[in-house]
């Protein structure tokens, strides 16, 4: 119900970047599959994707999953008192493109809690010590959202979901993570 969608899961094939609504499509060999869902339990959301492959994949595929999820790791690794927004965001966009592939620029990650998406936007690109300062009691989405071609998106025709402007291949990878005096932990692992 999240601004009008139908279902519970949103299910992204190849150049479908988010929102792709399920469907009876038949998937195929090659095919590289999002999934992404959020759960809301006791008055508080969660909210994580992930990208599988259908079969065999092409190289530029296997490769764009692989660096996608990497960047999700790099961006968790930032999570830590003293560190800003910025930071998360640097190193997601320094990564990713120096392995030859684009961040998607016109949707991010954000804050999460009794709302779906709260402040902060956390996009997967910026600048090093810049944005809202991270501390503990913090719960973000991280969410790298990557392209193997131009990181431009356009609405899918049904209005729901965004896909890449050029149909180049794109990945999507999210957990939920808090930062607690412990450090930071991920709640959708």
């Amino acid at each position: 119900g999240y601004q009008g969608f139908p279902n519970c899961l949103c299910i992204s094939v190849n150049q479908e970047i988010v929102h792709g609504l399920p469907s009876k499509r038949v998937l195929k060999q090659g095919d590289i599959v999002s999934l992404d869902l959020g759960i809301f339990y006791k008055g508080f959301h969660t909210d994580m994707a992930t990208t599988l492959p259908v079969g065999q994949i092409s190289s530029q595929a296997e490769k764009l999953i692989k660096v996608t999820e990497t960047a999700l790791l790099i961006a968790i690794s930032k999570v830590k008192p003293g560190n800003f927004i910025g930071d998360i965001e640097n190193a997601i966009q320094e990564y990713v493109e120096k392995q030859n592939f684009n961040v998607v620029r016109e949707l991010c990650g954000h804050g999460i809690g009794r709302e779906i998406h709260q402040s902060p936007q956390i996009l997967n690109y910026g600048k090093k010590k810049t944005g809202e300062l991270i501390k503990p009691g913090m719960v973000l989405c991280l969410e790298p959202m990557v392209t193997a071609g131009h990181w431009k998106l356009e609405k899918t025709a049904d209005g729901f979901g965004f896909k890449t402007k050029d149909d180049s291949l794109s990945c999507h990878f999210e957990h939920t993570v808090a930062l607690t005096e412990k450090g930071c932990q991920v709640l959708t692992k």
